[in-house]
């Protein structure tokens, strides 16, 4: 039977999805590259591009501006399956627009790694006026 919510390997998981917030929201691509397992079959389906492969979003990671990522969760929710296996959930608000995330994150020989991921609006922000 596997063992739902081990106290030490939720703690664990949820370091690594803390320290990923933080890498996102201070654009430190060296981590997020770091916490995103890699390999081809990793996947990150994103608000408008689908990335299929640690190279692709590594090259996503690189190319995007570094400007408006701060953001304020909700309702995230950790669940680990095992020692092993786990999934991030969370909702967040972002420059006026509402938004959620998933992830998988399988440990790895190099420690936690997201092995897939999803972002996508509930509501989009609105667009900043002209000046």
């Amino acid at each position: 039977m596997v063992e739902i919510n081990k106290p030490q390997i939720l703690a664990e998981v949820t370091a690594a999805f803390r320290r990923y917030e933080q890498a996102l929201i201070g654009n430190d691509i060296a981590v997020l590259d770091e916490l995103f397992w890699n390999s081809p079959h990793t996947l990150r389906y994103g608000i408008g591009e689908n990335l299929h492969g640690h190279a692709e979003i590594a090259g996503f990671r690189a190319a995007r501006s570094p400007l408006g990522l701060a953001r304020e969760l909700r309702n995230t929710a950790i669940v680990t399956f095992g020692d092993d296996f786990a999934v991030a959930n969370t909702e967040f608000v972002r420059n006026g627009g509402e938004g959620r995330q998933s992830q998988s994150w399988a440990r790895m020989p190099q420690g936690w790694r997201i092995v897939a991921a999803h972002v996508s609006w509930l509501k989009p922000p609105l667009p900043s006026p002209a000046p």
